[in-house]
């Protein structure tokens, strides 16, 4: 597309959600700009140097799925590693210490030879988990379902549409001891098994013990740049150092955009790849009145604080068997997730990942990545000052390293040789999301996939309008933001057609 032909389509966020939509709809010749403030594409997924070292800001593991097949279609010169285990739970206090292991099968049977639980709860509930999963499935190839399918192949799906975890493991009796290592998952939504959806948990879970998980091996800033090179390969356009500052609307439908130096840009589409408050709080003149509502009713998602560490000896040295490290005093998802206003208790829940166990060559030989991330709330951080800022969280760091040390046995300290922090201004600052966030809206039971499929059409407001990353209809994560952008091209192509 020439710098001087109009856009049909405006993506405002060059994220992956707003990446792959605009790949596939360069791919189909639909004339598409990408706007990002900053001057890289990714957002969250991105990485950067320390000395010798590359670092990943963000991704834990991508789930095996259609967005990686997507990825590996699109971008065959992009190359994954496998994780090579599900996670590694260690409860200090419970004395709970378990590898778990892929496979849906091998992970239930891993759990009943770990506990002294009867097999069949932990049977039922890995059952519906695995029923969830496969309703999702029906869904994503049936988009209108028939009901009676729905009712006899997937009744347990349809009863426990509105649950929690919590509720689906009560009604199955499944043991404390058991929830102890089903539950570690649970801060990949960020959201406690008390009252997140469990129709987004359960099959969470299904996927990655049915699937397994990749990292690429460049870092996500791979997938990125290999998304935005790819995207002018097709002729689409990204600019970059572009705020947009104004989205422009007539009656219900938005008509173009304005930048932060004035010029403004017409689109027959636009794609929001930023947070719902971020646009109709703050680029719309006089935006809906449901749409004010509507974000009144969402909760934003947690913040992180990380720990990045480059450490001066190889795995097998510092005496690093896993890839994937869930630590806490216990599972009590409840009481773990108010941690995250506090700064810090001294035990929180912590998800450290060892680079180098799934990619040997993510550092130099004789070298080793760690990365430890706890969540947090920018209400957390509401004392802290310019002047005390970097002092804290240094002593967050320490605490943190602490941590790690007593619960695994690997000393880290005499080791270190960079060490980097990000806290809820890093991501605020870097991004533009709101306080820090990284998760998208919590999804809730009344708030989950399906409700939010169901509510597409209502919550666009404009006609031309679509959603996409963490935001959207599929919620956060990284394989759910790829998706919901190719969704977003998919209904713009559709609605051209």
């Amino acid at each position: 597309m020439s710098p001087t032909t109009p856009p049909e389509v405006i993506i405002i966020g060059a994220g992956l959600g707003g990446l792959s939509a605009a790949l596939d709809l360069a791919r189909s010749c639909v004339r598409v700009l990408v706007l990002e403030r900053h001057n890289l594409p990714g957002g969250f997924a991105t990485s950067f140097k320390r000395g010798r070292f590359e670092f990943e800001p963000s991704l834990h593991e991508l789930g095996a799925s259609p967005a990686v097949d997507f990825l590996k279609e699109a971008l065959p010169d992009l190359t994954f590693c496998e994780v090579p285990e599900a996670y590694r739970v260690i409860l200090t206090d419970e004395g709970v210490n378990f590898r778990a292991p892929y496979g849906p099968a091998e992970f239930t049977q891993a759990v009943i030879d770990a506990t002294t639980c009867d097999e069949k709860p932990v049977r039922d509930f890995m059952e519906i988990c695995a029923k969830t999963f496969d309703a999702f499935a029906y869904l994503g190839e049936n988009p209108r379902p028939n009901p009676k399918v729905l009712t006899g192949r997937f009744g347990d799906f349809l009863r426990t549409g509105a649950s929690v975890p919590d509720e689906v493991a009560d009604s199955v009796g499944l043991p404390v001891e058991a929830r102890n290592l089903i539950y570690p998952y649970w801060c990949y939504l960020g959201v406690g098994t008390h009252r997140v959806s469990f129709s987004i948990w359960g099959s969470l879970i299904h996927s990655y013990l049915k699937f397994g998980a990749v990292i690429p091996s460049t870092r996500s800033h791979g997938i990125t740049a290999g998304m935005a090179t790819a995207i002018a390969d097709n002729g689409g356009r990204i600019r970059y150092n572009a705020e947009v500052r104004h989205v422009v609307t007539k009656g219900k439908r938005i008509t173009g955009v304005s930048l932060a130096d004035g010029e403004q840009i017409d689109c027959d589409y636009l794609i929001s790849n930023i947070s719902h408050h971020r646009l109709f709080g703050n680029l719309i003149d006089k935006p809906p009145r449901r749409s004010l509502k509507l974000l009144n009713a969402r909760s934003r998602g947690m913040s992180l604080f990380v720990v990045y560490l480059a450490l001066d000896a190889g795995m097998e040295e510092m005496g690093f068997t896993d890839y994937s490290y869930f630590i806490a005093p216990h599972m009590n998802t409840k009481d773990l997730e108010a941690k995250v206003f506090n700064r810090f208790d001294p035990e929180p829940m912590q998800a450290s990942i060892c680079l180098n166990a799934a990619d040997p060559t993510a550092s130099p030989p004789g070298t080793t990545i760690l990365s430890i991330t706890v969540g947090t709330r920018a209400e957390a951080w509401a004392d802290v000052t310019p002047q005390n800022y970097h002092r804290e969280k240094m002593r967050l760091a320490e605490l943190l390293i602490d941590q790690f040390e007593r619960a695994t046995g690997i000393t880290l300290r005499g080791h270190i040789e960079e060490i980097e922090t990000a806290a809820p201004p890093t991501f605020s600052r870097y991004t533009g999301s709101w306080d820090g966030s990284v998760y998208g809206y919590e999804p809730e039971p009344w708030d989950g996939i399906l409700p939010r499929v169901l509510s597409q059409g209502k919550e666009r407001f404009y006609s031309n309008l679509r959603y996409a990353g963490g935001n959207a209809y599929r919620a956060y994560g990284y394989g759910s933001s790829i998706m919901s952008g190719r969704s977003a091209a998919e209904s713009i192509m559709e609605a051209k057609k």
